[in-house]
């Protein structure tokens, strides 16, 4: 594995010691959160048959035109996922932090999630 630097190296580490445990279900898909430095993307999946059942983004319309902080963006884009998977009849998740500490957009994030009714 080429890895650009320390800090990635120890992401992934983190990253792959969370996964060893996470195993997403159609019933409870993983959430998995991936954070870039101007956006932030969220992904509901099923590991068991390897599909995307829900996916959310801050570059999404209705997010991408709002003037706001990347914290806020990333608590919008926690509302939008909430919100499609329970038209998708997703309640329970299990939640993937990606290697990330859990501050700052994931927390914003998961807390939005939380608040539009995903349970995990």
């Amino acid at each position: 594995m080429k890895v650009k630097n320390r800090k990635e190296y120890r992401r992934l580490k983190i990253k792959r010691r969370i996964r060893k445990k996470s195993f997403g279900l159609i019933e409870r898909p993983r959430m998995s959160v991936y954070r870039s430095n101007k956006q932030i993307y969220v992904q509901l999946i099923d590991d068991q048959n390897g599909r995307t059942l829900v996916a959310a983004s801050s570059r999404e319309e209705e997010i991408a035109s709002q003037k706001v902080t990347k914290i806020e963006q990333a608590a919008l884009v926690g509302k939008l996922v909430a919100s499609k998977a329970k038209e998708a009849g997703i309640e329970e998740v299990i939640f993937d932090r990606n290697g990330y500490l859990y501050h700052g957009r994931v927390k914003s994030l998961a807390d939005a999630a939380r608040e539009g009714g995903l349970k995990f």
